[in-house]
């Protein structure tokens, strides 16, 4: 049988561009997730601290794994029936926003309490306090650690391969299978998810940059 490499090729392709689907779909829900959960967590307000609270450790305590198959497998029994990738998204954007929440709350807790005080002094709103003065200072400290937690989603994507995910992972098991050739297929798929990590740490880099973290 002729192998058709250029074939080979693009089920790579086309498994990558669903990593990368799956990872900016989780991001972007990780990072609303952590922000919203991290301040709660700062809140003065229990009705707001302990729900929070409770995501962040149960999200945080128990596997990705199992929560990707109670998402896919277990809500459809509760009449939640979504698809494959955005069970994936929503597993593993959930899971990384737990980590997320503690990272922002963590920055949040940097800023000197002093510039809070001259905050109420000014009479500034705290709405104003919160995004004029806490979150521009916080937000370089989130920087390196979010990044870390970004190249950490790109690899827990491959959990998706586990409910037929045709994301990179899955696609070169499909391309093992198709020629046999074991060390070349995956050699492949780690420089992909090497050159692939190499960006988000080029874009956090760029981030920093903007935001002035040293």
């Amino acid at each position: 049988m002729t192998i058709q490499y250029s074939d080979l090729a693009m089920t790579l392709a086309q498994g990558a561009m669903v990593t990368l689907q799956i990872t900016a779909g989780a991001a972007l829900l990780a990072i609303a997730a952590a922000c919203i959960a991290g301040l709660a967590r700062n809140s003065d307000r229990c009705w707001l601290r302990w729900p929070a609270a409770v995501y962040v450790e149960l999200f945080r305590g128990t596997s990705a794994l199992v929560q990707l198959f109670w998402i896919y497998f277990v809500l459809p029994h509760f009449g939640i029936d979504i698809g494959a990738i955005a069970a994936a998204i929503v597993a593993l954007g959930l899971n990384a926003g737990a980590y997320g929440a503690e990272i922002v709350r963590g920055a949040i807790r940097t800023v000197p309490p002093g510039q809070r005080d001259a905050a109420v002094a000014l009479n500034l709103s705290t709405r104003r306090t919160l995004f004029r003065i806490v979150w521009p200072q916080a937000v370089p400290a989130m920087l390196p650690p979010a990044g870390n937690l970004a190249i950490e989603l790109l690899k827990n994507s491959a959990l998706a391969s586990l409910i037929a995910v045709t994301e990179l992972t899955f696609a070169a098991q499909l391309a093992r299978s198709a020629t046999l050739q074991t060390a070349p297929i995956f050699a492949v798929t780690l420089l992909i998810y090497f050159v692939l990590a190499l960006c988000i740490t080029a874009g956090v880099r760029l981030l920093e940059r903007r935001f002035g973290a040293v």
